[in-house]
């Protein structure tokens, strides 16, 4: 029996960087859509039993990621085995399409896939609420793709609570094809400063959060060329979010006319860049 999960990108529509805390991580507030059902953002996992586990990677985004006990996939099958008390082999094949190092948390979904995949697969009966506390070992945005939909990320981001339903903006996803490492973004923090300590404020229910990430400086300054993908949305009439810590960048328009004319424009302009329509 082979089974398939799919393992969506997200986007953080407001990311708040309050300091940083005494075990060297920082204090995060977050509200993050997780982006389902756009084939070309998403990646799939499937499986099947065998003899031994392992991990084969393919698709447009997996060349140069390594399939040892480094990654995400199989440190989550790990955990699940402990978590089981016994060996789960399963040949497994990853097919990548969520870029890296963009900001999309597409290793962290693949994780949170292979939780899922490995409780279906062999029928361990594990619910959600079981599988969280894995999550949350293994990354700060895993637990989030547990939940899906539109969710409150507190802690290190580990600590999520699933909110009411915000629609989207129609949006423009612009990744020009650069790597930014996360912790080099939060180093670099120390260096530029905390441009926003303040947290969200209560909203109504169902409201849209602050268009914000107090990543943006930091990336930047490890990263200068992103502030052309940026510059290139905004002469479109698009509003521009850098998606975690990047280097994708998120622009929402009006409505999906603008959207669309800025995607012409942009892929004419630069047709090395990736561009996905939300």
């Amino acid at each position: 029996m082979r089974l398939a999960v799919q393992a969506p990108a997200k986007l953080n529509r407001f990311l708040a960087v309050l300091g940083r805390r005494a075990d060297g991580f920082h204090e995060l507030e977050l509200v993050t859509t997780v982006l389902e059902g756009v084939p070309d953002l998403e990646d799939t996992l499937s499986g099947e039993p065998a003899d031994a586990l392992s991990l084969a990677i393919s698709g447009p985004t997996g060349a140069g990621l390594t399939a040892d006990e480094s990654n995400l996939v199989i440190r989550a099958w790990r955990l699940l085995e402990a978590t089981a008390q016994r060996p789960l082999p399963a040949t497994l094949r990853l097919e990548k399409r969520i870029p890296h190092g963009a900001g999309l948390g597409g290793g962290s979904s693949d994780a949170a896939a292979a939780l899922r995949l490995g409780n279906r697969l062999f029928e361990l009966g594990l619910h959600d609420a079981s599988l969280l506390p894995l999550a949350a070992r293994l990354g700060s945005d895993v637990p989030l793709f547990l939940l899906g939909g539109t969710v409150l990320g507190l802690g290190r981001g580990e600590r999520v609570f699933p909110l009411r339903p915000v629609p989207l903006e129609p949006l423009l996803l612009v990744h020009p094809g650069l790597h930014v490492s996360t912790p080099s973004v939060y180093r670099a923090l120390q260096d530029i400063g905390y441009p926003f300590p303040e947290a969200l404020a209560s909203q109504p229910g169902g409201a849209a959060p602050p268009w914000r990430n107090d990543l943006t400086g930091a990336t930047l300054w490890v990263c200068p060329p992103l502030a052309e993908v940026r510059e290139a949305l905004r002469d479109t009439g698009g509003e521009p979010l850098l998606c975690g810590s990047g280097s994708c960048w998120a622009a929402r328009y009006a409505d999906p006319a603008g959207r669309d004319a800025a995607a012409g424009r942009i892929a004419a302009a630069r047709p090395d860049w990736r561009l996905w329509r939300i």
